[in-house]
């Protein structure tokens, strides 16, 4: 029979007279060595390190101007919620009941705004120009087209609106 590949582990420590387990244990004891070193380290200098010095390395910001922790203000491209004048809202983010003249008098802003533009608008566009919430166009929306002030073309997110 031929030899098919180098010995097994076995039979080379075997060969050798065993120095190869030796010299493998050796290896393996230093460098479980160094990883205890680098934590003992590493420990070492996040021990001796201030909070602000931790935070500030991990990006989180550090201390900010009146004393506090935590991330640095600012939206991080995000619009500032309280910028915009929006419809109060209950319990649950749901929007405060409307009476029928709050809906008419929002109708009659989206139709004054559709009104100077011939080409028509998209809801995102309407509700973006007049500071509303998404969750208060459908309402308003469905009231221009029931009473014809408003008309539509297309599904969905490509729907236009257009005044009469």
């Amino acid at each position: 029979m031929g030899h098919r590949g180098p010995p097994s582990g076995e039979k080379l420590a075997r060969a050798v007279g065993g120095a190869t387990i030796a010299r493998s244990m050796s290896l393996r004891t230093k460098l479980d060595a160094l990883a205890a070193q680098f934590a003992a380290d590493i420990m070492a200098a996040v021990h001796g390190s201030s909070l602000q010095d931790l935070m500030a390395a991990q990006g989180g910001g550090g201390v900010g101007a009146k004393g506090r922790l935590g991330r640095p203000r600012g939206g991080g491209g995000q619009p500032d919620p309280l910028a915009v004048p929006m419809a109060k809202t209950g319990k649950g983010g749901r929007l405060a009941r409307r009476s029928s003249e709050d809906i008419a008098a929002a109708l009659g802003d989206v139709v004054a705004l559709v009104r100077k533009h011939a080409g028509g608008l998209r809801a995102e566009q309407i509700r973006t120009s007049l500071g509303l919430q998404s969750k208060e166009m459908p309402r308003v929306l469905k009231e221009g087209l029931a009473t014809k002030m408003l008309s539509k073309k297309g599904q969905k997110r490509a729907t236009v609106y257009f005044a009469k």
